[in-house]
């Protein structure tokens, strides 16, 4: 068994903002703009977070009308990649975990610090190949994961990976798990790289700002001590 950490979420890069994290630890779940054509409706100002207040109201206001990218999706858990990171994602097999986490900045509070937390997880119950379907299967996909956000799109993907989570095991986490510490490098810039804590337990180090490379967690002691992280 093994373990992918992707980051996901709007960051400063693609909509200049992170989520927010509040003082009880909850936070919002806040994807990124959708950047293509696509079938849907939902747009940071009509679409409401778990706190009640319309997405829009944690993002710069030239955001607020964007479409929403909602990939993953933790309705139906799906989550689709047709970019250099779908390499990573065919690698996963069935009862690996697609860890996400994402970018979370303070609201209103000292509590917390910013950084990058894990916000939820798939156990993945298979992962799709859309280069290895023909038309037909392809056609059934859109059947089957309506939800996806690369199946919104009013154009076939040919490249994508479809990873869809085992729905009795996977989730959207309550509380965000911070992963990250402040780190600098030879010029004194500062980057966001896994906490020395995440270090010991994880078996991973280094800059995971950036969503690639994703990471990968391996070993029986490093998947244990991520599955008691995660509650499981």
């Amino acid at each position: 068994m093994k373990a992918l950490l992707l980051r996901v979420g709007v960051d400063t890069g693609t909509d200049k903002a992170l989520a927010p994290i509040f003082q009880d630890g909850y936070f919002e779940y806040i994807p990124i703009s959708e950047g293509y054509s696509t079938k849907e409706t939902r747009t940071y100002k009509n679409t409401l977070g778990r706190k009640g207040s319309p997405l829009s109201r944690y993002l710069p206001k030239s955001a607020e009308n964007r479409v929403i990218h909602y990939d993953p999706e933790f309705e139906t858990f799906t989550y689709g990649d047709p970019t250099s990171k779908r390499s990573y994602i065919l690698k996963l097999n069935t009862n690996d975990l697609l860890v996400f986490y994402a970018g979370l900045l303070p609201y209103k509070n000292k509590n917390y610090d910013k950084g990058l937390y894990i916000i939820g997880y798939f156990s993945v119950d298979r992962v799709i190949n859309f280069a290895h379907l023909s038309d037909q299967e392809i056609n059934n996909c859109f059947q089957l994961y309506p939800n996806n956000a690369h199946l919104k799109r009013n154009f076939i993907e040919l490249e994508l990976s479809l990873v869809v989570g085992n729905k009795d095991n996977s989730k959207l986490l309550d509380r965000g798990i911070l992963i990250s510490q402040k780190k600098f490098d030879v010029l004194g810039r500062p980057y966001y790289a896994v906490s020395d804590e995440m270090e010991d337990l994880l078996g991973i180090k280094g800059s995971i700002q950036r969503s690639i490379p994703p990471r990968f967690i391996k070993g029986l002691e490093n998947i244990n001590n991520l599955k008691n992280i995660l509650g499981l």
